[in-house]
């Protein structure tokens, strides 16, 4: 990682561990983080465990990046930092949010957890920022593991020890249910039972998720903030879909994270041969050609926009494909000015994270066979005149959330 970024790296359990390290380091307590309302719930509470206030940024409705231009100069006066989403790998303008925050000397954070790969104005994404962090079990698939990266080499040993303090102790038991956890769920695959499996998680209560967000639970959440900064108080949220996220890896662990990384390069390669498929279907955005000089990103998932996308959502599983990684509703509209400044520009993060269907480009063409099967039409992108469907306002159906790193 040092060599992909040309930057220090730290090694942390988790990418939402690293990020609450480079929160504390960067960031007073009682600050205030521009953030992306399109983004899992856990990095919310994230955010609020390092003692911060979240502030909704508006998005750009085609690929949920920030719209530098419509933030206030207002709330850009009240920063303490800017936390970058790179949704599905599609980088946020990070050269425009350096400008501004070096113009207003606050730090720029990276959450690159999708974005191993992807490049803005010349840099790969996690090249911008103060810090980034960067998660291992997305496109490296090894469903642990993490990166911090850091500009200043000399803040490298700071956090590596203030990691080390908030480590809890490996478990052999831990160790052994990772190294055991891809044969059991290639056995599941191999002999048809996902459905069955998940429908004996959620009889067994052993699913944390009933919906898309997690349960807010608001009043265990203000009791929370009354003992903020810290981990431990919001452990019940930080927790969720990863409960080694701060657990101290084992040589089984990290020969395993070793050995996917070492095949990262191929990874991103057939990502990148399966987004430059998916992005030239009818359902691609107008923002189709990818990034500077039209390079296509080798994107983690793939934001198609269908109709009616709880169809199509049923349709994929259906063929036993999985659609994970929907944020929905945003998170302003989730948590309320309780717990997060609302955004000045709502509807561009509603109209995303209402009508994206992120999709798995390592299965691009079975996705695309699909959407054909079933007939998927395009959905009606924002300012288009015509009728919009209502059939994608009914509930999305319940199922399996990929765990996020």
């Amino acid at each position: 990682m040092r060599g992909r970024l040309g930057r220090e790296c730290v090694y942390v359990p988790s990418c939402r561990f690293g990020l609450y390290l480079a929160l504390r380091h960067w960031c007073p307590p009682g600050g205030r983080v521009l953030m992306s309302p399109v983004n899992d719930d856990v990095i919310l509470f994230v955010v609020l465990a390092a003692g911060l206030r979240p502030v909704q940024a508006p998005l750009d409705p085609l690929d949920a990046s920030v719209d530098v231009d419509a933030v206030p100069d207002a709330v850009w006066g009240s920063l303490s930092a800017v936390l970058t989403t790179n949704l599905y790998g599609n980088p946020d303008p990070a050269p425009r949010l350096r400008a501004r925050c070096d113009a207003l000397g606050i730090p720029l954070l990276e959450d690159a957890a999708h974005a191993i790969g992807s490049e803005v104005g010349g840099r790969p994404v996690g090249g911008w920022g103060d810090a980034s962090v960067f998660s291992l079990s997305k496109h490296a698939g090894a469903k642990a593991g993490g990166m911090l990266a850091v500009a200043d080499p000399g803040q490298r040993e700071a956090l590596e020890r203030a990691g080390r303090d908030l480590l809890t102790p490996g478990r052999v038991t831990a160790e052994l249910a990772y190294v055991v956890r891809p044969f059991v769920e290639a056995a599941v695959r191999g002999l048809g039972l996902r459905s069955a499996a998940w429908a004996t998680l959620r009889l067994l209560g052993l699913t944390e998720r009933e919906e898309i967000r997690m349960p807010l639970r608001p009043a265990e959440l203000v009791r929370a903030g009354e003992a903020a900064p810290g981990l431990e108080p919001y452990d019940p949220w930080v927790r969720v879909d990863l409960h080694d996220y701060r657990l101290r890896s084992g040589r089984l662990r990290l020969g395993r994270i070793g050995r996917r990384l070492d095949r990262l390069d191929e990874t991103l390669a057939a990502c990148r041969a399966g987004t430059e498929l998916l992005l030239s279907t009818r359902w691609a955005g107008p923002r189709a050609a990818g990034g500077p000089g039209g390079r296509v990103q080798p994107l983690f998932r793939v934001p198609l926009f269908v109709a009616d996308r709880d169809a199509a959502i049923r349709a994929l599983a259906r063929r036993g494909i999985v659609v994970g990684y929907l944020y929905d509703p945003p998170l302003d509209d989730y948590a309320g000015a309780a717990f997060t400044d609302l955004s000045p520009a709502p509807e561009g993060a509603r109209w995303f994270a209402r009508h994206a269907l992120p999709v798995d480009p390592l299965r691009a063409r079975a996705v695309v066979a699909v959407l054909e099967e079933c007939g998927a039409r395009p959905a009606q992108m924002p300012g288009e005149a015509g009728p919009e469907s209502t059939a994608a306002e009914g509930p999305v159906p319940r199922g399996p959330a990929p765990s996020r790193g």
